[in-house]
């Protein structure tokens, strides 16, 4: 793509995206198939059954090719089953990125345990796994790794130190679903993975979560703390076997060791079992178009793709929350702001940053939420592991180095030129943007 020598739209130039970009955003793609299925379920009356869940389960593990998949309400629930499943309880601590969505880590908070956040990697967004090992100590019992806005975490390095310290593993795959690392799915790699399958996310079901393991014993863990239909009933007059063979958990079948209650709402496991049967051929259109989208602007000043090398076997699987890394000493020092005003002045509304780093917030340095009298996070800690200002130097760093692009879901290249070059045009003109006044 060749550089423009238009004015910018921000000082009453034409704008570089004037194109219906049609359905190129639309995102679930909802069909009668989708639709039927989900009647299927009103009919029926069958919105709090399992029946419909356990296929969708199924297809899941043999899509991924592990042993178990178990269906949950949300993401949130299948991260807080497969953190207890993992052993995570009072007084212990797990390991995770400040740089995530806040279900990635909070869910510890309410198992009487508390979070040691690490920081990320600057091209990768991922946890940096050179900051997880001086964090490990006799209380830690997990890892939770964000492949953070698609991109595959760093699993190979991770999985050796676990192995070392004898730690367990949770993969968020929440912005991964389908991903490759090293030609490895993500979410198959670690001794547990839980993603969110809300209507925003790349694999849909509406709302809800799943969890998968190779593990027999995490499987019946995380059944026994929030499936309470699955686990038997023991009752003098019922010997409904269950699921769970563990005699331990077994014994305490018909109610969830937690109280909670994790089942997926039916119509959405049928919407999933749609959107699962064409998720394959839909995220080889979004890699296409969105590796479209960052080869045009290959070599442009100040910002950087946020994908793997295409060399590495490694992909962005649906690309969920697509990001671009922005580099501000190529631009002159150009503050992250008033590049984005330029480009959204251009005909696509850009967001500085992403997450705000979790280890900063208020919540996790003063909230009592249980009335311990003291901070939940320290509540039942062995040692005050909160992190201000300039613990995590790379991760505080992302608001100012990160950006939102647009998340294509067809690959539609007249369109996709158009957006490339309002990137293009905002970069090559950076020096124009100086003096720009933003509110």
């Amino acid at each position: 793509m060749s550089a423009t020598n238009e004015k910018l739209a921000i000082f009453g130039g034409p704008k570089a995206i004037t194109k219906d970009p049609g359905d190129i955003f639309k995102w679930p793609i909802i069909t009668r198939e989708d639709e039927e299925a989900a009647l299927d379920v009103l009919r029926r009356g069958a919105m709090s059954r399992t029946e419909i869940t356990k296929q969708f389960e199924q297809e899941i593990a043999e899509w991924m090719g592990m042993k178990y998949a178990l269906a949950y309400c949300n993401g949130t629930a299948a991260l807080l089953g497969a953190m207890w499943a993992c052993g995570v309880g009072v007084g212990d601590e797990i390991i995770a990125p400040s740089l995530t969505y806040w279900a990635s880590a909070l869910p510890a908070l309410s198992l009487g345990a508390t979070i040691n956040f690490a920081d990320c990697l600057p091209d990768t967004l991922c946890i940096d796994p050179k900051d997880i090992e001086h964090r490990i100590c006799e209380n830690t019992k997990a890892i939770v790794v964000v492949h953070y806005c698609a991109y595959p975490a760093e699993m190979d390095e991770i999985m050796a130190i676990a192995e070392k310290h004898n730690i367990k593993v949770i993969e968020d795959v929440s912005h991964a679903q389908g991903g490759l690392y090293k030609g490895r799915m993500t979410g198959t790699i670690g001794h547990v993975a839980a993603f969110s399958l809300m209507a925003g996310k790349s694999l849909v079901a509406g709302e809800g979560g799943m969890l998968v393991t190779n593990d027999r014993d995490i499987y019946e863990r995380a059944i026994a703390f929030g499936h309470y239909e699955r686990t038997g009933i023991r009752t003098d007059w019922s010997s409904d076997p269950g699921s769970i063979t563990n005699p331990e958990l077994k014994k305490y079948a018909g109610l969830p060791l937690g109280g909670y209650k994790h089942r997926m709402h039916q119509i959405s496991s049928a919407v999933g079992r749609v959107q699962l049967k064409y998720y394959p051929e839909r995220i080889k259109e979004i890699q296409k178009a969105m590796n479209r989208f960052w080869d045009l602007l290959e070599g442009t000043p100040g910002i950087k793709a946020h994908r793997p090398p295409k060399d590495s076997g490694s992909t962005m699987g649906g690309w969920y929350a697509a990001a671009g890394l922005y580099r501000p000493e190529e631009l002159d020092g150009l503050p992250i702001e008033k590049f984005c005003k330029a480009v959204t002045a251009e005909g696509f509304e850009v967001e500085p940053g992403l997450n705000f780093p979790l280890h900063l917030h208020p919540m996790l340095h003063e909230a009592d939420v249980y009335g311990h009298g003291k901070p939940t996070v320290i509540a039942n800690a062995k040692r005050d592991v909160r992190q201000g200002p300039g613990s995590l130097p790379v991760t505080e760093s992302i608001p100012k180095r990160a950006f939102s692009v647009p998340w294509f879901k067809h690959d539609y290249p007249e369109i996709i030129e158009e957006y490339a070059n309002a990137f293009r045009k905002v970069a090559e003109h950076a020096d124009e943007l100086k003096n720009l006044e933003i509110e």
